[in-house]
């Protein structure tokens, strides 16, 4: 699959069936995290990955919108240091992931971590480092229902030339 093709045909998927993700496949995704730009090249972001059913019923339970990530065959934490772009970074690594589990047959979903009133508690459940930030919760899996992506705004609609 080239990279538009994977861009055009992401989608957030909220119903998996209950399988584990092949480890091989969640160190690819890893590795797809890890390369992402990094303002300054500081490289704040980090990644842990919850497997365990317990840890994922857990985030399911303490997220405001995050009930699937339970039945999600895994679910990779992104944290970073509290550097300048510690967010921007976080982000680019994870939409590299999200992608990156688009090109291997994976669906995923996006749960907000970063400024959430659960992050301080998850990045404790899970032993963080203390002053480590949340930036996301990607779950991952085999889709159980067929999804698409949701209609966009036209291009006209969102896109300027030298002047908004």
């Amino acid at each position: 699959m080239d990279a538009l093709d994977c861009i055009n045909t992401r989608y957030s998927c909220r119903d998996f069936y209950p399988q584990p993700v092949p480890r091989e496949l969640l160190l690819r995704l890893l590795d797809a995290g890890r390369r992402a730009p990094s303002g300054r090249k500081e490289e704040p972001v980090e990644f842990l990955v919850a497997t365990a059913e317990a840890d994922r019923d857990f985030l399911s339970r303490i997220t405001s919108a995050g009930k699937f990530i339970a039945q999600a065959g895994a679910c990779i934490v992104v944290f970073a240091r509290p550097t300048t772009y510690y967010l921007e970074d976080g982000a680019a690594a994870s939409e590299n992931i999200l992608l990156a589990a688009t090109a291997l047959g994976l669906q995923s979903c996006w749960v907000a971590g970063d400024k959430k009133t659960y992050a301080d508690e998850i990045l404790q459940h899970f032993g963080v480092p203390a002053g480590r930030k949340l930036v996301s919760l990607l779950a991952v899996g085999y889709a159980s229902k067929p999804g698409r992506q949701p209609p966009h705004r036209a291009l006209e609609d969102v896109a300027h030339w030298e002047r908004f």
